[in-house]
Order: C-alpha cells, then sequence, then structure tokens
C-alpha cells in the first residue's frame, strides 16, 4: 500500500445495514435500592446467567432488603424482547442487563 492509502480496500460487514443508533438519555438514579425490586436481566449471552446469578447472591448478602429477578429474555439476544422490558418497567425499580464475558 502507498503511504498515501489512495489504494484502500473498502470491507462491508455481511450481516448487512444496521439502524440508525438514536440517543437517549440514561434513567434518573435511585436515590436508593433499599426495598427496590432489581432485575437481573439474562441476554443469553455466554455466561451471562452465571455472573448474573453471583450478583443475585452478592445482593442477598450485602443488600437484603433488595430483591432481585433474574429474567431470561424470551430469546437470543439479537431479537427484541418487548414483553420483558413491559414486565420490568410494571414491576421493577432499576434493571441490570448482563451480555455475558
Amino acid at each position: 500500500m502507498s503511504a498515501d492509502m489512495s489504494d484502500r480496500i473498502t470491507v462491508f460487514n455481511p450481516v448487512g445495514f444496521p439502524p440508525k443508533v438514536v440517543p437517549r438519555p440514561l434513567a434518573p438514579r435511585l436515590p436508593s435500592l433499599q426495598g427496590k425490586t432489581v432485575y437481573l436481566v439474562d441476554c443469553r449471552f455466554d455466561d451471562s446467567d452465571v455472573f448474573l446469578k453471583q450478583m443475585q447472591l452478592w445482593f442477598a448478602d450485602h443488600m437484603p432488603s433488595v430483591k432481585t429477578v433474574v429474567k431470561p429474555i424470551s430469546s437470543v439476544y439479537l431479537k427484541d424482547d418487548p414483553a420483558t422490558w413491559e414486565e420490568i418497567k410494571a414491576n421493577g425499580h432499576a434493571a441490570v442487563v448482563g451480555v455475558g464475558h
């Protein structure tokens, strides 16, 4: 290749073109997790369930007033799961989304 990179090649992702990313603000922080329900969402990526179960044990030992719910999504991590997000909105105060590794 030359120093000016005029002979660069273009590589395309065979998966296709992703949708445009629209930024969203973060959810406001809770003043405390005491007495709250925290969903630990398993996106079914490698070993995320192991990590989330360890996190659930940590909460039980260190913050026993926090109720944790380990919730696997209904499909693989590449597919959205609106029913899970609605359940969390209706019944939870916070969520940790675990993606593994």
